[in-house]
């Protein structure tokens, strides 16, 4: 019987990619990025949102885990003051404590709560996000069927709303669930 180590997949097989520019320039109209603005991008993946981003934004900060698709972006990128690119894992990365900033983010699935508690949690949240996830997910956050822990937690910091439904052919590979890209509005006032 042989020992041998199944090795385990690279994190981009699991991912969702967005990859028509039409769709993307179209999600970036719908958001409040402008020139002023510090955004950072959740898992930049292969980079198709990123390269949009980082001509709306004043300085776009990326953060992929994956070592293989952060050295890909590094060698299509045009690095410069405007783009800063981490090879880390966004739930160990620390946010800014300070300044405003805005997150876009085409998040893995499998990570969508972790994400929006770090967001929400944080000292300095978030001005605005705008996080695309799984139907099923958004709509627990927004407290249907029923209001939860979450959902109310984070009613308390976001104003939240879904702003665009994806097809699932908007997707490579094609997700196998309905797909929504949510907006967070940081409260002026957290109560």
């Amino acid at each position: 019987m042989s020992s041998r180590r199944v090795k385990s997949p690279p994190i981009w097989v699991s991912q969702n990619f967005l990859t028509s520019k039409k769709t993307i320039h179209r999600l970036i109209k719908k958001t409040s990025i402008n020139a002023h603005d510090h955004v950072i991008e959740i898992g930049p993946g292969k980079g198709h949102i990123t390269r949009i981003l980082m001509k709306h934004c004043r300085i776009l900060t990326a953060v992929e885990k994956d070592k293989n698709l952060y050295d890909k972006l590094l060698a299509k990128c045009d690095i410069s003051d405007t783009i800063n690119l981490h090879n880390k894992d966004f739930l160990k990365w620390p946010l800014p404590n300070t300044g405003e900033y805005k997150v876009f983010a085409n998040i893995p699935f499998c990570h969508t709560t972790n994400i929006v508690r770090k967001l929400a949690e944080h000292k300095n949240p978030p001005k605005e996000a705008w996080l695309t996830m799984e139907k099923g997910a958004a709509k627990r956050f927004f407290g249907i069927p029923h209001e939860n822990t979450r959902s109310l937690f984070l009613k308390k910091v976001f104003d939240l709303k879904i702003v665009y439904y994806f097809r699932r052919e908007d997707f490579h590979p094609m997700p196998r669930v309905d797909v929504v890209l949510i907006h967070m509005k940081r409260k002026t006032r957290l109560c």
